[in-house]
């Protein structure tokens, strides 16, 4: 069996959408990050070393797209919905990083909090010395079904 070479590259984005169903509320958070139109390949938490911070890249409908992502949907009219990613860079740049997910009711800034002290926390369980950490958030009050969305992509 061969190997599947190791994506270097990532990026993060972020989306809100609003629906008659969940599906679609799905979809249209999707569409609003700019990863709607590619099939989604979900990953575990893991930063591959030397993997630097690039550009949203140019996708092809259909691509098989690698990503760790966190969404939440919500039929509660009025309540504030939010998703968030979190990166965690290691000091050295041999070492794997981290990403964290985190979802649900509350705030961008809340669920924000939430993936910063996950990433802290797992790179405290490994031993690595963090140089930085990145976050992103997607925020939105539902009006029928809405639903956000959050993402590192690894390219």
């Amino acid at each position: 069996m061969g190997s599947l070479e190791i994506p270097r590259k990532f990026y993060m984005v972020k989306g809100k959408g609003d629906a008659e169903y969940k599906l679609n509320a799905f979809d249209k958070a999707l569409l609003n990050a700019g990863v709607g139109n590619t099939n989604l390949v979900r990953l575990s938490s893991i930063l591959p070393p030397h993997s630097q911070e690039v550009d949203p890249v140019m996708l092809e409908p259909g691509q098989l797209l690698t990503l760790a992502y966190s969404s939440y949907t919500s039929n509660v009219k009025g309540e504030l919905i939010a998703a968030a990613v979190s990166v965690a860079i290691p000091q050295d740049p041999n070492l794997n990083g981290l990403i964290m997910e985190h979802a649900g009711p509350g705030t961008s800034e809340e669920m924000q909090r939430i993936v910063i002290r996950k990433a802290e926390l797992g790179m405290e369980y490994r031993g690595f010395k963090v140089k930085e950490i990145k976050s992103i958030s997607s925020e939105h009050e539902t009006v029928d079904i809405g639903a956000v969305f959050a993402a590192v992509v690894l390219v």
